[in-house]
């Protein structure tokens, strides 16, 4: 089992990756390659859900574009990521929001996590 976990620490990056959870609004920006040209392109969505463990980890971001629900999953030790930004922290009680598929308007909302302050 050890050798496993070996395995998985070798091929897996450290990338400097924020710590996200399912019902986070984010940024993705990904490389795009065309041809012999490379460009930077942004995907902002909600966190439905964040799958596996080590190299084979993976997250989904649910967004929608011009009334269409679009889903796109991508590996956290892919080589076309370029940077995460957290924009919302979202305020959720379960794991995977495959519920928000069937959800349309005010009812899809997420509502924001807020933190308090201890003195």
């Amino acid at each position: 089992m050890d050798l496993i976990n070996y395995v998985h620490d070798q091929l897996t990056e450290n990338k400097n990756i924020p710590d996200f959870r399912p019902g986070d609004n984010i940024a993705v920006s990904y490389k795009i390659i065309e041809g012999a040209k490379e460009r930077i392109q942004t995907f902002k969505g909600n966190v439905i859900q964040i799958n596996g463990v080590g190299a084979t980890k993976t997250f989904t971001i649910r967004k929608m574009s011009n009334g269409v629900g679009v889903e796109r999953i991508f590996p956290f030790s892919s080589p076309i990521l370029d940077e995460i930004k957290i924009l919302k922290r979202g305020k959720v009680r379960r794991a995977k929001l495959y519920y928000l598929r069937e959800l349309v308007g005010k009812k899809a909302k997420i509502k924001e996590r807020s933190y308090s302050k201890k003195s």
